[in-house]
């Protein structure tokens, strides 16, 4: 009886281990230009923080579009058959 409580706790542990806020992403993101040496303010700085945010919504594209494609890809109107 205690197997499925025990189950369901762990499943339910690593589901939200995987949540992160956006300002915990945000923290991370600066702490990453922070570590390339930019300075919180700077031009270099914002950009660093551009080209992550830019990378991020390239590589969500890159997974819909994968995910997309597995369902026979971008339809087809001007086919007749």
């Amino acid at each position: 009886m205690i197997a499925p409580k025990l189950a369901a706790g762990l499943l339910l542990a690593l589901a939200c281990s995987g949540c992160v806020t956006l300002e915990e992403r945000r923290a991370a993101d600066e702490a990453r230009c922070r570590s390339y040496g930019f300075k919180p303010g700077s031009e270099g700085f914002s950009n660093c923080l551009l080209q992550i945010d830019l990378d991020r919504s390239a590589e969500r594209r890159y997974q819909f579009d994968r995910f997309d494609s597995g369902f026979g890809g971008p339809p087809y109107y001007w086919r007749r058959w």
